[in-house]
């Protein structure tokens, strides 16, 4: 995303989700509790936009995704969206999935990891955004449910085709996307669906624990990484071995590759700039 700003002026309340920036961390937390933090329209457009903003501001360095009260997100919410939909015409539904889709391009390209904090339940869209964050760290209570063919559509939806068979594999990812039935966290940690297990009610801590850490990292070294899982995917072996040939080099410019030499010739921590 372009670091370039236009002449908006800076959101500062969010209707759908409550933001915090501390210390290169950004927190963004679902926040509607009474509905398991369903998604409504104004949420989809609320996330894509706010993960443009914080990718253009170059403030936050990690954001910890999370949900508020029982569970991490329960999907789009049934009277708001599934009901509208019935109403529209093709062109509308055409806009609507594409901004969903529009949201999961966002999170796998902001330029800073994303790290969902996931207890309770994660369904629908809401399994489709942990999937996207590039960790999944979640408690005993969670549990996934890929549930678009329990409505009627396509399991492959915002993207969950194209990551799921990445994730997990294609014979994991089948099952999940055609049949709909949920996956608690052992068997989630188990196909590879988490990069960490907590104990109990200590997902959102361990998420904030990680996002210190990689906040404190060097930036633009996990920002060109991220790019490069995503970028790579599809890519040919010579494609993506000049790629990777190509971002080297640029970082081997950078003051960062720079300052370990100089932190590991002096034995001290380096002092990472991110540039």
């Amino acid at each position: 995303m372009s670091p370039f700003p236009s002449s908006a002026t800076r959101t500062e309340n969010w209707r759908h989700l409550r933001l915090s920036v501390e210390d290169g961390v950004a927190t963004v937390t679902l926040a509607r509790p009474e509905k398991l933090n369903a998604l409504t329209f104004g949420a989809y457009a609320d996330l894509r936009d706010l993960l443009a903003e914080l990718s253009r501001e170059r403030a936050a360095r990690a954001l910890v995704l999370a949900g508020e009260g029982r569970g991490f997100c329960s999907g789009g919410d049934v009277d708001e969206i599934i009901g509208a939909t019935l109403s529209m015409d093709t062109a509308q539904l055409l806009d609507f999935n594409r901004m969903t889709g529009q949201v999961v391009r966002a999170v796998r390209e902001c330029p800073f990891p994303v790290i969902a904090a996931i207890h309770g339940v994660a369904a629908g869209a809401g399994a489709v955004l942990a999937l996207a964050a590039d960790f999944r760290i979640a408690d005993p209570s969670a549990r996934f449910s890929f549930l678009f063919t329990k409505v009627g559509l396509s399991g492959g939806d915002m993207g969950a085709a194209y990551l799921l068979p990445r994730v997990v594999g294609l014979g994991h990812a089948t099952r999940l996307l055609m049949l709909g039935e949920p996956v608690r966290a052992p068997e989630a940690e188990r196909i590879g669906l988490l990069s960490e297990l907590t104990d109990e009610g200590q997902a959102d801590a361990r998420a904030a624990e990680l996002a210190r850490h990689l906040a404190a990292g060097p930036a633009l070294a996990y920002a060109q990484t991220k790019a490069l899982l995503t970028a790579e995917l599809d890519m040919p072996l010579a494609a993506a071995v000049e790629l990777d040939a190509s971002t080297q080099a640029l970082l081997m410019n950078g003051q960062d590759y720079a300052e370990f030499h100089a932190a590991f010739t002096e034995k001290r921590p380096p002092k990472w700039q991110g540039r």
